[in-house]
């Protein structure tokens, strides 16, 4: 059984604490934050201490794994620290998306963790999806053949005004991930963006990508659309055919190529994803398996690796929002505040 504690407790936190409290294989121990009031009302939730501070739960409690759900600027700037202190306490962590909104820190923290030899992983949740891993296979088992394009498409109505990079670094680690878990690193990017009415941040923006193995790419991205509209959407060609994958786990498509007949994954009304949380239930519930079965931690679905090759890649699409220039990311970009 492993012992889990969540830092930071909004309610990305207490759905993380909910989850880790219905997987068989973890056990809640104890719940954090710097708001007393919410650590408070955490606690008696789900029947565990609380604590204010991340030192003290990890001295108190030795934890296996921690949740570090805390958010701050840009949903980032908070991750580094408790990280960071998890990580030298000698705990697994599964982090929330973005990994950190500074390069540099996020480096900091995905190296401690190689050093330690622990498990760090991201909430990319996106890509935890039957509709996903059934697309992945058919890319694995070369049914889309030579890849030549990606178009990928996220948008959620999020009225919320922060800094002028907000709904590219918080929005897109989810998409870039999902780009890059099907089609590989991206080594340049050039992004065009823009201010929706009554906006003060770059609200919407449109990316092109270049892949390392030379796969051409598209993102459109919005934070000014109605949530009842579908909110994203993948479609992957090759040589031998395409497949499309809409809203996320609603419907994955693959067309073979000089074949009339398609095939078809439906998600099923029983045993199927309900809803988003069941999308943060199976990035957990994969977390807690790979660490029972003792996967080595440079093999974790979803690491603090790829959290941090997505966030460089937003660090280089706004350097080139800023200069209208192609950049290249394997520069060493920061993202700015």
């Amino acid at each position: 059984m492993l012992r889990v504690a969540i830092i930071g407790m909004g309610v990305i936190g207490n759905r993380h604490a909910k989850l880790y409290q219905e997987n068989t294989q973890a056990q809640l121990v104890g719940v954090c934050d710097i708001i007393k009031e919410r650590a408070d009302t955490a606690s008696e939730r789900f029947a565990v201490p609380a604590f204010y501070d991340a030192p003290t739960l990890l001295r108190a409690l030795s934890p296996d794994i921690v949740g570090i759900t805390t958010a701050g600027v840009e949903y980032g700037s908070d991750h580094y620290e408790p990280t960071m202190q998890a990580l030298e306490a000698g705990c697994h962590v599964l982090g929330e998306k973005p990994i950190c909104n500074e390069i540099r820190q996020a480096e900091e923290m995905v190296a401690k963790a190689a050093e330690m030899g622990l498990c760090y992983g991201i909430n990319l949740n996106h890509r935890f999806t039957p509709a996903a891993r059934l697309a992945k296979r058919w890319v694995d088992e070369g049914r889309i053949g030579r890849q030549l394009f990606i178009n990928m498409s996220m948008w959620i109505k999020n009225p919320r005004e922060s800094s002028p990079y907000f709904q590219i670094k918080a929005l897109h680690p989810h998409t870039v991930d999902v780009m890059r878990y099907f089609c590989g690193d991206i080594e340049a990017v050039q992004c065009f963006a823009l201010k929706a009415p009554g906006r003060v941040i770059w609200s919407t923006a449109q990316f092109t990508m270049r892949f390392a193995n030379g796969v051409v790419g598209s993102l459109t991205g919005s934070y000014d659309i109605e949530r009842g509209h579908p909110m994203e959407r993948c479609e992957v060609a090759g040589l031998k055919g395409r497949f499309v994958i809409d809203d996320m786990w609603r419907e994955a498509t693959l067309y073979p190529a000089g074949d009339m007949e398609k095939r078809v994954y439906t998600n099923p009304v029983f045993g199927g994803i309900r809803d988003f949380e069941d999308t943060f239930r199976n990035r957990i519930n994969t977390f807690v398996q790979q660490l029972v079965d003792g996967v080595d931690p440079g093999e974790i679905d979803g690491s603090g690796a790829d959290g941090l090759a997505a966030q460089k890649v937003l660090a280089a699409a706004i350097v080139s929002l800023e200069n209208e220039t192609v950049e290249y990311v394997n520069r060493d970009q920061e993202l700015k505040k």
